[in-house]
């Protein structure tokens, strides 16, 4: 499949996705908030662990902005608004994103490998289950390559995806560990397993929402990697 095929299908797949029951991503919904705010708190603190306990001194770009949700939680993080850039391949949530971020927001429209910014130009590159969207390899591959030619020395990836197939859900695939190795080869790796299983969270919520943090203390129920890939 070329590249083009494989743009052409992921805004089909987000097509299909639409379909799903409203509150499938809503933070009404009491797992989507749980899980929210338990990759908010990992988020911080691995940044911090980093040293990092602001953005504002930082030049950061997003891949596959969606809506702009995450780009907010940015700028609650003290991110300053015209040092952030963000892309998104379709339009309707380019518009969204630019209808509820600050106008100095550079957002650019289109697959994230064709943006023409300039090489070690960023302190953070982040991606959220943008890659488990992507089913060809080489697509793959061409995006990872952009993200760390814009990476300054000492900068790092900033991954948040799930790892694991989800065989209900041919529309996606899981990214594991040993792939980021492969996407980032130079990248200093380090990694978190965070988010309880989605269906488990749903059910668990359903008879109390305080299962949520019991059943997200065991390790192997969580489906998502937080990842620091560090560029030498």
């Amino acid at each position: 499949m070329s590249q083009s095929d494989e743009l052409a299908a992921i805004q089909e797949r987000y097509q299909r996705r639409a379909a799903l029951p409203v509150d499938r991503y809503s933070h009404f919904s009491p797992d989507v908030l749980l899980s929210t705010q338990q990759r908010q708190r990992a988020t911080v603190r691995l940044l911090s662990s980093r040293g990092i306990r602001t953005l504002q001194d930082l030049d950061l770009m997003e891949i596959g902005c969606g809506n702009g949700s995450n780009l907010l939680e940015f700028l609650l993080l003290g991110a300053t608004p015209e040092r952030l850039v963000a892309n998104e391949l379709l339009s309707e949530r380019l518009q969204h994103a630019r209808s509820v971020l600050p106008d100095t927001v550079r957002l650019w429209p289109g697959n994230a490998a064709d943006i023409a910014l300039a090489e070690d130009s960023f302190d953070i590159v982040y991606q959220s289950t943008v890659f488990s969207s992507i089913l060809d390899d080489a697509l793959q591959e061409s995006i990872a390559t952009s993200m760390w030619r814009w990476l300054r020395p000492g900068g790092a990836v900033l991954w948040y995806d799930f790892t694991y197939n989800n065989p209900r859900n041919p529309d996606v695939r899981g990214v594991p560990l040993r792939r980021l190795r492969e996407l980032f080869p130079q990248g200093r790796i380090t990694a978190r397993r965070v988010t309880l299983a989605p269906p488990l969270a749903r059910a668990l919520v359903r008879v109390h929402p305080g299962l949520y943090g019991i059943f997200n203390s065991v390790l192997w129920l969580r489906t998502h990697l937080l990842c620091w890939i560090e560029k030498p």
